[in-house]
């Protein structure tokens, strides 16, 4: 049984090997994020690398770069491991030497002059807590009040009760952005987002076989949910700046929520943030752990994200072993319940939508054991996955860097072939590939989908039942 849902590894030196990058796409990982964050060199190497195995393993692999935003971040450290003590002064301030353990650098004055004496600052994703206890024009002075504080280079700062404007992308997003185009990204993760306003501008920048994924991580944006998610391509929840700004009880509701609003909305959606955090440094999860990435699973996740766990992590090959895993017990648990997990489509206003969900009952069929879409711009890949048919999805484009994004996809099996010229050609392809697929057996059926004309459709119109 393979896996659906997919995997995304975050990639950093934990990873750079040829043998550990080979071993993790072995295991199950499908997509790879580049923190846009963190110092970049040498990454265009290690995505040559990685598409080399993507030939060698014949699997599709999506590369997502994800943005910082307007995202506050501390300044660079002498150490990745800087001790402040519980109860010890500690200055922020807009001095950009590296940091040590008595000062760092915190580039924003504006956001300087906005603070309180007495405002809480929290760092690394809300893990520790300064306060301010004096203050000038270009620092901030403050006192841990955590115990085995660790501090290293560029991490998160959320500052509670202080709104940050934005309304454009800024110049290193930017730049950014154009360096993701050199390299090949398949996704670009924004930020910070809170309205539609940036993936708009966003979409300016790029070409259509980029897709847009918005991190949801502000009360802002859960205000402005609908817009937002109509206007991206895909979701991701960001829980660590979305616990800090909202509340830690108040996440595990909001993911359901949003989770569900993507299905019912047909948007791809992906949960992230320390799923395996303790598997940084240990090589076994807690069973917290094993439960959170089981609980996207049964909420209706298309992908999971490892952060720090594969990017600097002691055990990134174990960490994507444990997730594989899980998906899978998770996924055999919902396919033997699958009345249980039906999903809630609205196909009212979408024509597109309802020919798909006649592909998905037709699949219900026992007899019936593939989908095979044939989809140029991906729309119809998208459609097929979020209607979570019981049977193996395999999309055709031959675009690659289609394939490769929709790779990131709930149960999509992506293929990267020329594009049909007339119906027999289409046999001719869907023979070609059913041969390779081990499933499909001799008088099985498979559902065909596609768009005519071939070549200049704009939507799926037409299926196909095939027997082989």
């Amino acid at each position: 049984m393979e896996k659906k849902a997919k995997i995304i590894a975050t990639l950093g030196p934990a990873i750079y090997s040829e043998k550990k990058l080979k071993k993790i796409i072995s295991l199950g990982v499908d997509a790879f994020r580049i923190n846009f964050s963190h110092d970049i060199k040498g990454v265009k190497q290690i995505i040559s690398q990685i598409r080399k195995f993507e030939n060698k393993l014949n699997k599709r692999i999506a590369i997502i770069a994800d943005l910082q935003g307007i995202k506050l971040r501390i300044g660079k450290t002498s150490s990745e491991k800087l001790r402040i003590k519980h109860n010890q002064k500690f200055t922020f301030d807009t001095n950009k030497k590296v940091g040590n353990n008595l000062r760092v650098c915190f580039p924003y004055s504006f956001i300087i002059n906005k603070i309180k004496i007495g405002s809480k600052i929290l760092l690394d994703d809300g893990k520790f807590t300064f306060k301010v206890i004096k203050k000038n024009k270009k620092s901030l002075v403050t006192r841990c009040l955590s115990t085995n504080c660790i501090l290293s280079s560029n991490k998160s700062v959320h500052i509670p009760n202080i709104k940050i404007p934005l309304k454009r992308l800024t110049k290193k997003d930017k730049k950014d952005i154009s360096t993701a185009k050199s390299m090949g990204c398949n996704w670009i993760a924004l930020s910070y987002v809170q309205n539609s306003s940036l993936i708009k501008e966003t979409r300016k920048l790029i070409n259509s076989d980029i897709g847009i994924i918005s991190k949801i991580e502000n009360k802002i944006a859960i205000k402005n949910i609908k817009e937002i998610i109509n206007a991206s391509d895909a979701i991701m929840i960001a829980r660590g700046d979305l616990a800090i700004d909202i509340g830690l009880s108040k996440v595990p509701s909001i993911q359901l929520e949003l989770i569900k609003k993507c299905t019912t909305l047909s948007k791809p959606v992906i949960v992230a943030t320390q799923m395996l955090e303790s598997m940084i440094e240990n090589p076994s999860p807690t069973r917290a752990e094993i439960n959170d990435i089981a609980t996207a699973i049964f909420q209706g996740a298309d992908a999971v994200m490892l952060s720090a766990e594969s990017a600097i992590g002691k055990n990134p090959t174990q960490s994507v072993k444990t997730m594989s895993k899980t998906i899978l017990s998770t996924e055999k648990y919902k396919k033997q319940h699958i009345s249980e997990f039906k999903s809630s489509i609205d196909a009212k206003k979408n024509i597109m939508k309802s020919v798909v969900l006649s592909v998905k009952d037709l699949a219900y069929n026992p007899r019936v054991k593939a989908i095979i879409a044939f989809s140029n711009s991906g729309k119809t890949a998208k459609f097929v996955s979020s209607m979570r048919p019981s049977v193996s999805i395999i999309t055709i484009s031959p675009n690659v860097n289609v394939s490769r994004g929709v790779s990131l996809l709930w149960g999509i099996k992506s293929i990267n072939s020329r594009d049909a010229r007339n119906w027999n050609d289409m046999i001719k392809i869907s023979k070609e590939i059913i041969t390779k697929e081990k499933s499909i057996k001799k008088k099985d059926y498979v559902v065909i989908t596609a768009g005519l004309p071939f070549g200049k459709a704009k939507m799926t119109n037409m299926i196909r039942l095939y027997e082989v």
